[in-house]
């Protein structure tokens, strides 16, 4: 059984920083591609980045590029997105996600999802 679980999330004071954790189990994410996506109330859901666990090679949106940070930790099958700088519209429910495409990740949407963490940035 296939599952991701995120943790991490809370509530944090603009400007301060938050890290999230995406445990997989029930698959080798060697050759997948993580995603993490967030979901504001309202909103639809976006992308933020992803990185190849195979290599680490990263992208990001540019709305979160040069504030957020993904890595990951292969031994461990967890990723990580490193949140900086956060600013109110930075609240919202993250997920991590999976697939082994990144095509399919990129155009269709990945075939794994978490449960989703919450974020709050509020003074």
């Amino acid at each position: 059984q296939v599952q991701l679980v995120e943790s991490g999330g809370g509530s944090v004071q603009p400007g301060g920083s938050l890290r999230l954790s995406c445990a997989a189990s029930g698959l080798d994410l060697t050759y997948y591609v993580m995603a993490w996506f967030r979901q504001a109330p309202g909103m639809e859901r976006e992308r933020l980045g992803y990185i190849y666990m195979t290599d680490g090679i990263v992208s990001y949106a540019d709305s979160v590029k040069g504030r957020f940070t993904l890595s990951r930790d292969n031994a461990k099958g967890t990723v990580y997105l490193q949140m900086n700088s956060l600013k109110p519209e930075d609240t919202a429910v993250y997920y991590c996600a999976a697939d082994p495409s990144p095509v399919k990740l990129l155009t269709q949407g990945p075939k794994w999802w978490g449960q989703g963490t919450q974020v709050t940035v509020s003074s």
